[in-house]
């Protein structure tokens, strides 16, 4: 079927990790401020990056865009010393594992484009059990821009680097739950494939013009189908 590159979503779209997110933030806030952080902006289908300066605004840092780095690093600290109880709090949606199998077994490079950081993407997919068949060397992470569709070049010139294929316009595959996914492959010619089990209903997905969209990820067949037009 040629060079596919499917980037998967990681929050709502593979699993669920609720809350664990916004603990993190909150802890390195208190770190950083001395002071409990009220309010996390809104996060669906956006990148740290973005969420951070948001987030900083609301709280009423002055220059926000000054303390994001320094935010960002401490989070990836803040993550590395996890333990074992974060599995506690990740939980694989159905369907998951078995679609990225699926899409595996049909020769179809994986990684992820995330609005988390590595770190902690790579925890919650561990912790979910879906670390196999998903290259995280090749993803792009919330880290990288404010902005979901500056990552998918990121994620491409990663995969082209390390899989010697073009994997430019539709040979790349986006799979997420949220418009803000749907968006970043439109704009960079990517092929879009919605999945209905974050906070917006299938309609909203194809009124983004994802080009397929499931109700969630429990029948493999048609997830392949989704990615490859097929």
């Amino acid at each position: 079927m040629g060079d596919l590159l499917v980037l998967w979503d990681v929050d709502y779209t593979l699993l669920s990790a609720v809350g664990l997110g916004n603990r993190l933030y909150r802890e390195v806030f208190k770190d950083m401020f001395g002071r409990d952080l009220a309010a996390v902006a809104p996060k669906a289908g956006r990148t740290d990056r973005a969420i951070l300066l948001d987030t900083l605004a609301l709280a009423g840092v002055s220059e926000p865009r000054a303390h994001v780095d320094d935010f960002l690093a401490a989070l990836a600290r803040r993550v590395a010393a996890l333990d074992g109880s974060v599995q506690a709090e990740v939980r694989a949606l159905p369907g998951a594992a078995a679609a990225i199998a699926a899409l595996a077994a049909a020769g179809i490079r994986q990684s992820v484009l995330t609005g988390n950081i590595r770190p902690l993407a790579a925890v919650k997919l561990s912790a979910a059990g879906l670390g196999e068949h998903l290259d995280l060397d090749i993803g792009a992470y919330g880290d990288v821009h404010e902005v979901r569709a500056e990552l998918v070049p990121v994620a491409r010139q990663a995969a082209q680097a390390a899989y010697g294929a073009d994997f430019g316009g539709p040979s790349t595959v986006l799979v997420g739950d949220t418009p803000l996914d749907v968006e970043a492959a439109l704009a960079t010619g990517a092929r879009a494939v919605g999945v209905a089990t974050g906070s917006f209903a299938a309609a909203d997905l194809v009124a983004a013009g994802a080009h397929a969209v499931l109700p969630d990820l429990t029948d493999a067949s048609l997830v392949l189908a989704a990615v490859t037009g097929r």
